[in-house]
């Protein structure tokens, strides 16, 4: 919530600058989220006197001026504005000011073929007000020379972050409550003016939905000049975001930003009979003050008369009965709705405002009679009439909280301790009531204190939240035990490796748009009933969409390749039904994997055998068996059916899938070039038996040297090596410590229909050196291992 400086200390009497005030704002729990100096938008500003002003030689609607800016001989100005003549005082932008409104650079420059030396600016494009058709105008004894923003007056902007607990701070009076409560000055009390109103309200109220609308009050002011509202008005409605618009709307809309109270004004004219709160009926449409159409429900809560709805209540006026420059009676309406139906409606319409903002949190049920007193007050003062009496409809809910507090709970529950005098002094300074018995009121204002918690919570916070002491938490002497579950262990070390092999750690949304998760998922993903957008409105069954979406946005960026990865959950229904959470490291190798050179020419491109790779180290360093792994296909319809498969351990345990994406799938995710992907399903990995800690080993290198045999065997084309390999490395696992394919041959000499596969062989010697007759058993063993794979060793 934005408000200035002078607007605060039009309710807060005290001397504190702005630096003063933030600082204790944020000490009090209402955090500061910046602080905006008008006076930095209006340097090179200045007040300056035009000397003379004649017709531009090269057009009708220019003028050359001669503008006095207190310093050295006049500047030579051209300006289009219809008042611009000798002898007015108005403000100059001098060669290079910056104009709040547009952010141009002011400049020397030719207009017209004619120098101008800066420019004559009007109200909006200082961002002061919403005139435009002319210049400003100034005082003829205003100080030529003097900088503007010195002139005007520089009044800080104050932007604070209200939690949702606190609408009394939704409005400046608010604030200023809390401040003074806090030692930072005196609060000045409301003066309502007390209008009885000289004649009968012509209009009738009356209230259908006691639930939704308990109290509903009115009154008619005949006789008003609607127009722009005051310049005081103006700039403390701009200086809180809101545009100015009429006397009439700003009245209201000032009424509710200093004290939180939200109110409407309607154009009797435009109001048929009787006026009634009750709920929508199906099949009503209102075009709401945002010019949009809205259908009407009998959830929602309205305000009607007998022609038809006329304000979506508690939330946003009809366009229809809105006030305009022409309306002369007026029939002012102040209620109490609940927060409940409020939220309810603004929901269901998607329809957010500044009045839904209040209501919804909880405004003061027993500031209604107040409420409508300031704002009779105003619009007299400001546009005149005559005003009614009050009509009032039901009853508000002014019964008040009464709490019995135990001052001791401030140092129990608090962490500090402060005098019960001191704590009795700052609840009163908030408004609470407090007896002789610490029985303690809850101003209405304060819907959301609700026990004793709250009101300690009260007490220490205008103490100062930066008056606790920090103590750090008891522990037991000696060395810490570790903290980490394995599955935090395994992740830290997952990081660590991926990034080792180059790969960059990516953090995306768990939601994606549902087709997104529809193309990923193999059934009905979680779709969410309330999602932040459209685009995160399904629970993620794959880590994939999320990480190619962040590789498509680096290409479109101009990146030449991407090596990403990801740690994290996907959703998935389970059997009962219920979401299933499932730990999943995923990598996207997209672009370039080699950039073009003289020595290697094209760019390369990653393919299915550097996904594989990435698979396979990724799973070793997570403790899976690597060595007894399946490479099977059936990756899912997402993989390219010929450059896609999993790896398993037996036919049902997919510990991965990895490969080249699918044509289709790429084509639905908006992706060019080829993507190799991987995702290892890391619930998947079985745990080692017994794996309770980490056994201290005392390695001892071999004391004899290696072996290493070379086989080629013949086998069918169509048969995966890595079978063969495995075979060949299990034919004597005393002996053979290692198996590598390195030739994959096919052509002159091999019998059609079949390959030439290569394996390097390692044997490790134990006590003696290998004979000859050991090295050909071991050789037979292998021989014999590869023929129940259908390999037969090459001659």
């Amino acid at each position: 919530m934005k408000f200035s400086l002078s607007w605060l200390k039009a309710h807060l009497d005290t001397d504190a600058t702005i630096e003063q005030i933030a600082a204790k704002l944020n000490a009090i729990g209402l955090e500061v989220e910046g602080i905006e100096d008008p006076a930095d938008k209006l340097k090179g500003f200045r007040v300056a006197r035009i000397l003379t002003a004649e017709r531009h030689p090269n057009a009708d609607k220019l003028q050359v001026l001669s503008v006095d800016t207190g310093e050295g001989a006049p500047l030579q100005v051209v300006c289009g504005a219809p008042n611009a003549r000798a002898g007015l005082v108005g403000v100059l932008g001098l060669p290079g000011a910056v104009v709040p409104a547009n952010g141009m650079v002011l400049k020397v420059a030719a207009v017209r073929s004619v120098e101008s030396n800066g420019m004559m600016c009007s109200m909006r494009e200082l961002e002061l007000g919403e005139g435009h058709d002319g210049i400003i105008e100034l005082p003829a004894d205003a100080p030529v020379g003097t900088a503007f923003a010195d002139y005007h007056g520089a009044d800080p902007v104050i932007d604070i972050s209200v939690t949702p607990n606190r609408p009394d701070c939704m409005g400046v009076y608010g604030v200023a409550r809390d401040l003074a409560a806090a030692g930072l000055g005196t609060l000045r009390p409301i003066t309502a003016p007390g209008i009885a109103g000289s004649y009968p309200c012509p209009v009738s109220i009356r209230i259908e939905d006691a639930d939704g609308c308990p109290a509903f009050h009115g009154r008619v002011i005949k006789g008003v000049k609607n127009g722009p509202s005051p310049e005081w008005m103006q700039a403390a409605l701009t200086a809180a975001g809101q545009r100015p618009i009429s006397a009439l709307v700003d009245i209201t809309n000032y009424v509710m930003l200093t004290y939180g109270r939200p109110a409407h004004a309607y154009d009797l004219a435009k109001l048929t009979g009787e006026v009634v709160a009750r709920r929508g009926r199906d099949g009503e449409v209102v075009t709401a003050l945002n010019g949009r159409d809205y259908a009407i429900t009998d959830n929602i809560l309205v305000i009607a008369d007998e022609a038809g709805v006329h304000d979506i209540a508690g939330i946003m006026g009809g366009e229809h009965s809105g006030c305009q420059d022409d309306t002369t009676d007026v029939l002012l309406e102040i209620a109490y709705f609940n927060p409940q139906r409020i939220a309810v409606g603004g929901r269901a319409l998607n329809l957010t405002s500044d009045a839904r903002g209040r209501f919804e949190r909880g405004v003061d049920p027993t500031f209604l009679d107040t409420g409508l007193d300031l704002l009779t007050g105003l619009i007299l003062d400001i546009c005149g009439g005559e005003a009614s009496e009050v009509v009032r409809a039901g009853d508000a809910p002014t019964v008040l909280k009464t709490l019995t507090f135990d001052p001791n709970r401030t140092t129990t529950l608090g962490g500090v301790e402060i005098a019960p005098a001191e704590q009795a002094r700052i609840l009163t300074a908030l408004g609470f009531g407090v007896g002789d018995d610490w029985t303690v009121t809850v101003p209405g204002w304060r819907p959301d204190v609700d026990g004793a918690a709250d009101i300690v919570e009260e007490i220490v916070r205008i103490h100062g939240l930066d008056n606790i002491a920090s103590v750090a938490l008891p522990r037991v002497d000696g060395v810490a035990r570790p903290t980490a579950t394995p599955v935090q262990k395994l992740e830290r070390r997952l990081r660590r490796a991926a990034a080792a092999r180059g790969l960059n750690e990516a953090i995306t949304w768990s939601f994606l748009p549902v087709a997104q998760a529809e193309l990923f998922a193999d059934g009905q993903p979680w779709v969410l009933s309330n999602p932040i957008s459209e685009d995160m409105k399904a629970m993620r069954p794959s880590l994939l969409p999320g990480l190619l979406s962040a590789a498509k946005r680096n290409a479109d960026r101009g990146a030449s390749g991407a090596r990403l990865f990801e740690i994290g959950r996907r959703y998935l229904r389970g059997t009962d039904g219920r979401s299933d959470e499932r730990l999943t490291l995923a990598v996207v190798l997209a672009g370039e994997k080699t950039p073009r050179g003289w020595a290697t020419g094209k760019a390369a491109t990653f393919d299915a055998f550097d996904a594989k790779a990435e698979a396979l180290a990724l799973l070793a360093e997570a403790g899976a068996p690597v060595d007894n792994l399946q490479v099977m296909g059936e990756a899912g319809p997402q993989f390219h059916p010929g450059q896609s498969a999993t790896l398993r351990l037996g036919p049902k345990n997919v510990l991965a899938r990895f490969g080249m994406l699918h044509p289709a799938t790429q084509k639905a995710l908006d992706i060019d070039g080829p993507v190799a992907v991987v995702e290892i399903f890391l619930d998947a990995i079985p745990a080692k038996k017994g794996a309770g800690g980490f056994a201290r080993v005392n390695y001892a290198p071999p004391a004899l040297q290696a072996v290493t045999r070379d086989f080629a065997f013949l086998m069918a084309a169509d048969k995966p090596a890595g079978d063969l390999q495995r075979a060949v490395k299990n034919a004597d696992k005393v002996n053979i410590t290692a198996a590598r394919v390195f030739d994959d041959f096919r052509g002159n000499g091999v019998p059609e229909g079949q390959k030439s596969i290569a394996i390097e062989v390692t044997l490790q010697p134990g006590e003696k050196t290998y004979a000859e007759a050991d090295l050909k058993a071991i050789s037979d063993k292998v021989t014999a291992a590869a023929a129940k794979q259908g390999a037969i060793l090459r001659g």
